[in-house]
């Protein structure tokens, strides 16, 4: 008589588990807040939830559906075609045209993978301008980047892993210019402890939402001058790196 009582105790506790998914399907499509379940869509109008940062890293090897959604940005850009080969094949940079407000690097000729793009785009929308605003009261004018790509090993080693760089799919930022010309760098202010420096670790722990990998000077001595952040995809419970 016990194991029928079993069977069915389990039948209903399987059909409960059906139905709360269910429901849970739904209030995530419903609720403002559904950037935060991994299993929606990425819009670029959302705010930053807590699966954000791996949607967008999903997004790295489907060329057409980032480029799909990075033209929802209102950016007016160009989609390189692939180049390289072996560990240096980079299949999706993207390459502003022109001077724009939406999202204002230098030098224009900076053209990192379309994952990073989607990252840089909402980072500086959601993060840096809401910190320039708040902090200083002005937006920032320009973000300065040592570049994108780079055919190398991690950390210029002859040997190991190769650096997410030589697909482009990663990018350095050294200095932001606000919109009276101030200039705020990695190198010379993150040591400090006035309004700059303040900046730019609300602009790093911000990046960390939202990137596979944000180094910064507190990572080692070779990141002292810049901010690397990258959209390695490690899988969709893949470990993320916030130093």
């Amino acid at each position: 008589m016990r194991i029928p009582n079993i069977i069915g105790l389990a039948r209903r506790l399987i059909w409960l588990a059906i139905f709360v998914f269910a429901l849970l399907v739904l209030f995530a499509w419903l609720r403002p807040g559904r950037e935060d379940m991994p299993w929606t869509p990425l819009s670029l109008s959302d705010p930053i939830g807590m699966s954000t940062g791996r949607k967008v890293a999903r997004l790295t090897g489907d060329r057409d559906g980032c480029i799909a959604l990075l033209e929802t940005s209102g950016l007016e850009f160009d989609a390189l075609e692939p180049r390289g080969s072996d560990q240096c094949r980079v299949e999706d940079a993207i390459r502003l045209d022109g001077t724009q407000d939406l999202l204002a690097m230098t030098p224009r000729s900076v053209a990192p993978s379309c994952p990073v793009m989607i990252g840089m785009l909402i980072w500086q929308n959601q993060v840096v301008q809401a910190q320039a605003q708040e902090i200083f009261g002005q937006r920032v004018a320009r973000i300065e980047t040592f570049g994108s790509f780079s055919c190398r090993r991690m950390y210029g080693r002859s040997e190991g892993a190769w650096s997410e760089h030589a697909r482009a799919n990663a990018i350095d930022i050294g200095a932001f210019v606000l919109a009276d010309g101030t200039r705020i760098s990695v190198l010379g202010d993150w040591p400090g402890e006035g309004d700059k420096a303040m900046f730019l670790r609300e602009v790093r722990d911000g990046a960390c939402d939202l990137f596979s990998t944000v180094l910064s000077p507190e990572y080692n001595a070779a990141h002292a001058d810049h901010f690397h952040f990258d959209m390695a995809d490690r899988g969709e419970m893949g470990w993320r790196a916030c130093r």
